[in-house]
């Protein structure tokens, strides 16, 4: 029986870090997810997220149209996409996260992936932990 993955959500801070730079710990979390090492969690509203982030960083993160055109497919064709039925909100600080918890919480995923992890206190009444890129490798990798 093939060994069961560890399900993540991937906050688009430790998406732009990876292709940022090739030598951190967002980058080996990349790595590992394309390794089929680690399955990515996604919605509708976190792929356009992953969109509008690589788009108006294309050129800080030297990537073509069609460089994240094929990032955007992989995600779609590997991830395991999850439809929102319902809203949490508000629950977290910051509003703009409140869609990777509800992400989390529906789809029973134990992780976000981030690097503000101060911006998810309170996750854990859900069943949910938020860790950094580095903490997620010392643990499950």
């Amino acid at each position: 029986m093939p060994e069961k993955k560890t399900r993540i959500v991937l906050d688009t801070n430790v998406l732009y870090a990876g292709f940022y730079s090739s030598k951190g710990a967002s980058f080996r979390v990349l790595k590992a997810v394309e390794e089929g090492k680690l399955q990515i969690v996604i919605s509708t509203t976190l792929l356009f997220e992953y969109e509008d982030v690589l788009k108006r960083n294309q050129v800080i993160l030297s990537l073509s149209n069609q460089e994240i055109e094929k990032v955007l497919d992989f995600f779609c064709m590997e991830g395991e996409h999850q439809k929102i039925y319902f809203l949490w909100r508000p629950c977290l600080p910051g509003p703009q996260d409140d869609h990777l918890l509800e992400l989390a919480i529906v789809s029973e995923t134990k992780l976000i992936v981030t690097h503000h992890t101060k911006d998810f206190k309170g996750v854990e009444e859900f069943g949910v932990r938020s860790m950094t890129p580095q903490k997620l490798l010392e643990e499950i990798l």
